[in-house]
């Protein structure tokens, strides 16, 4: 990670490496914290965030969830972000953001009512999450031998640290087996979601997701699912079978840092012609256009810094 040169923490810049949290913050002990990720792409207006306000509204959701009170508004919150941008003066084509809430120091014990809750906004240059070459020719991806926890066992839909243990021992396996990203089940065994990013698949000309039953919902897969509507795509969102993936036509995963990630391969079989689809292009390439700001159509989801 490249550093930059501020972080917003609890309502003040502060230099990148000065802004510390102590060793006994609750969070680092017990895990309850909640994230964002955002984007911010150099367009020919300058940088613009894409769908700010959804993802800020994601955080304080998660929050809500986790039974963490961020004592900020969505307002004061994106205002922040945009602050962020303009303070680090940032030169790359693309900006990832990190919004984030946890519980500092001050109180020991599972029972968190009284820790304090810090605020934190922090933003860096990042390329491509899966590498360049993957957003091109595609990536390996291997269904993971651990499963998505269970509704009855944890909250999914809140993008809280907790969740992502699940999510890095996942990677972890897949990568030591020598693929890029790992595909986790549900404890039904029907298609969750990958480590960090939504799954889709082609199917005689069909689009298909998985519901969100146990998973994230995704700002960047509702987003895709109206880029493929609006072209007259035919979208499900059904359960599927791992048996579905071999034989899929195309596949491809969606995040804010995955953005529009082909695969062409998942668990050692080749899908479809093993690079990327002509659909999965397609719907990468008016992606790219609405984030960088070249397609007037969406630009309603971009928030220009001025």
């Amino acid at each position: 990670m490249d550093a930059a040169k501020y972080i917003w923490m609890n309502g003040k810049f502060v230099a990148w490496d000065d802004a510390k949290v102590h060793v006994l913050s609750h969070t680092i002990h017990y895990g309850n914290g909640v994230i964002e990720g955002t984007k911010a792409y150099k367009t020919a207006k300058g940088y613009a965030i894409f769908r700010l306000n959804e993802h800020t509204t994601r955080l304080k959701e998660s929050a809500k969830m986790t039974l963490i009170n961020i004592p900020y508004s969505v307002e004061e919150m994106n205002q922040a972000q945009i602050d962020l941008i303009k303070k680090n003066e940032f030169v790359g084509d693309n900006v990832y953001l990190r919004p984030f809430a946890f519980l500092g120091y001050g109180v020991m014990g599972v029972y968190h009512k009284d820790a304090p809750v810090e605020t934190v906004m922090s933003a860096w240059e990042w390329g491509a999450y899966l590498g360049e070459d993957g957003l091109k020719k595609g990536i390996k991806l291997k269904i993971a031998s651990m499963t998505r926890p269970s509704n009855t066992s944890n909250m999914g839909k809140a993008k809280a640290t907790a969740n992502y243990l699940n999510s890095q021992m996942a990677k972890y396996e897949a990568i030591d087996c020598g693929y890029d990203e790992a595909l986790l089940l549900d404890d039904q065994g029907y298609v969750a979601e990958a480590s960090g990013a939504s799954f889709f698949m082609v199917v005689n000309g069909i689009l298909v997701s998985p519901p969100s039953d146990n998973a994230l919902v995704s700002i960047t897969q509702k987003t895709v699912i109206e880029i493929a509507q609006d072209m007259g795509i035919k979208v499900e969102r059904r359960r599927i079978s791992r048996e579905e993936l071999y034989v899929a036509d195309e596949a491809f995963l969606t995040g804010t840092a995955a953005e529009i990630t082909p695969v062409r391969i998942i668990d050692a079989r080749e899908i479809g012609n093993g690079s990327r689809g002509e659909m999965t292009e397609k719907l990468q390439s008016t992606y790219f256009d609405i984030v960088f700001g070249r397609n007037a159509k969406y630009e309603h989801y971009l928030t220009y810094i001025d």
